[in-house]
């Protein structure tokens, strides 16, 4: 595999007991990379469960209890908004199976520790995605993509209606019928996600995926989509789901299996490979060996060894490297959604748009 040298913010998580003998100038560099990838808040809550967060020095310390303060209330925040949803969508009696995030938090995840919200996503059946719709906008949410193609790309192409923002809360509301769009390689059928989904302890009305399928989620999110900017968090989700369900006796054998069953062996692969590789996340040998199947090619396995690598860790001194890989991962992502004559069209579209952007 391609060697990187590991980014503080990675040590830091891998060995939080070490951080309290830092100096300045690493404590600086650590909170500036903590806070650029969203992992500033995750490093002062597991400092804080270790009992060392007293032992950091003064100036470091202030940026970690903000940090810590501000995560708490975002985590309120999310829960007020997921009860706001779950009242808006109860007549409807369309289930709810809540994504990411939001369900990290209402299944009592550890992953949901010390994570940082920007919306909140949900999954509902293909066939009441206008009721839910209707309802929601009912309810004050209201579409933010006012032109007829961006409306237009995501009712025909997309995994989701365009995202709706609520008119007084402006929270965002991300509505999926499917992980990956219509028109992707990957076929995950999200019949199976919904029919296998667990009601959550406590509210009747709301739902998250089975263990095995959040894991895929979260890899599918992180490997299939363009947007890198939060690749390290997500991929700390990753660990920390990994870490959670092993305990379940299944869960490690119905993994590899399920990835089959829902095509998505390939972000599995990669998923495991450098969760174990940046995190040392606990993977049985005998998993990563049935997750073989998922390994794309050795040259291309290389490359995505290269630019991975390099989207995962927010080293400053590779910083045009790391631009560049971002650029090639934001391309491969959208190859990896689209047909190339559509491709071709949406980006010739976003281009026109940009230069429009710049002359006004």
């Amino acid at each position: 595999m391609t060697f990187v040298r590991p980014d503080p913010v990675v040590l830091a998580l891998r060995d939080p007991a070490a951080l309290p003998g830092l100096s300045l100038p690493q404590w600086e560099t650590l909170v500036r990379q903590a806070r650029h990838t969203s992992l500033l808040p995750r490093v002062a809550l597991t400092l804080d469960n270790l009992g060392l967060l007293q032992q950091v020095p003064p100036a470091p310390r202030i940026h970690l209890e903000a940090a810590r303060t501000l995560a708490q209330a975002q985590t309120e925040a999310v829960r007020r908004e997921v009860a706001f949803i779950d009242r808006a969508l109860a007549a409807t009696g369309v289930p709810v199976v809540l994504l990411k995030g939001a369900a990290y938090l209402v299944a009592g995840l550890s992953a949901a520790r010390g994570r940082m919200f920007s919306d909140i996503d949900i999954l509902v059946p293909q066939g009441a995605l206008a009721n839910v719709e209707a309802t929601l906008l009912l309810h004050g949410w209201h579409t933010s993509k006012t032109t007829a193609y961006d409306q237009r790309y995501y009712r025909r192409w997309m995994h989701e209606l365009p995202p709706l923002r609520h008119i007084s809360r402006q929270t965002v509301l991300d509505v999926h019928h499917a992980i990956l769009p219509i028109t992707a390689r990957l076929k995950p059928d999200s019949a199976k996600l919904l029919a296998a989904s667990r009601p959550v302890a406590g509210e009747p009305r709301l739902r998250v995926l089975a263990p095995v399928d959040m894991v895929l989620h979260s890899a599918t999110h992180l490997f299939c989509n363009e947007d890198v900017g939060n690749s390290l968090r997500d991929l700390v989700d990753l660990d920390s789901l990994l870490r959670e369900f092993a305990s379940e006796a299944s869960f490690w054998p119905r993994l590899t299996v399920r990835a089959g069953e829902l095509d998505l062996t390939r972000p599995l692969y990669y998923a495991l490979r450098y969760a174990v590789r940046l995190l040392d996340t606990p993977v049985p040998g005998r998993v990563l060996g049935a997750a073989e199947i998922g390994r794309p090619p050795t040259l291309l396995r290389g490359l995505m060894d290269a630019l991975f690598l390099r989207t995962l860790q927010p080293n400053p001194a590779s910083a045009g490297v790391a631009s560049l890989a971002r650029g090639s991962l934001y391309v491969r992502a959208h190859w990896l959604r689209m047909p190339p004559l559509l491709l071709a069209q949406h980006l010739a579209v976003k281009a026109l748009r940009r230069e429009e952007q710049k002359a006004g």
